[in-house]
């Protein structure tokens, strides 16, 4: 006899309880490798994935790029940084926002990528225990034959051509007067 697992463990995904700290430092940019290096490498794509993962407009962090140039404190960087502490509850303040995008404007937005893709990820619980029925044993017959009668196919009937014998008959020889003479002469 054997066990039979009826009904698999439902699935539950759940959100975790999330602090009011950053999960990591800003200088922590080695915690997620793939993100200090596309920052590294390409900062200004990086700037716009970012902005774009957090729900804001993809092309917002290019005016940082184009129209701040040389000012020390990048508006949208400071607004971005401000936002994300905002949404998640992140204890700090507007001066030390200031002071991380003005110093370390690139660590900064590598702490608000790794914070922005943590705090999306879901944990997904998988219930171990699994129930167990057992069945008792099915005996399944074969079914019986099906005994289908096979259609009588009738052909027409084919004509049979019988050929007709061919009687040669020999032709009774017409011996004229002077012939028979001719004959008759020669036999003598």
């Amino acid at each position: 006899m054997a066990n039979v697992i009826i009904q698999q463990p439902p699935t539950v995904s759940t959100l975790a309880v999330q602090s009011n700290q950053w999960h990591t430092g800003i200088c922590d940019c080695f915690d997620d490798c793939d993100v200090c290096c596309f920052a590294f490498w390409c900062f200004p794509f990086f700037a716009c994935r970012t902005a774009s993962d957090f729900g804001e407009c993809f092309c917002l962090p290019l005016v940082d790029n184009t129209l701040c140039y040389g000012v020390s404190l990048p508006p949208i960087s400071l607004a971005m940084r401000a936002a994300v502490r905002n949404r998640y509850g992140i204890e700090g303040s507007l001066m030390s926002d200031c002071m991380y995008t003005a110093f370390c404007n690139t660590c900064s937005w590598c702490q608000m990528a790794r914070e922005i893709k943590r705090r999306k990820a879901t944990i997904t619980v998988i219930n171990s225990q699994s129930t167990v029925i057992s069945a008792p044993p099915v005996v399944v017959s074969p079914p019986p034959p099906v005994i289908v009668p096979q259609p009588t196919v009738i052909a027409p009937p084919t004509p049979v051509v019988v050929p007709q014998p061919t009687v040669f008959a020999p032709q009774p020889t017409v011996v004229t007067s002077t012939q028979s003479a001719i004959v008759a002469t020669q036999i003598r």
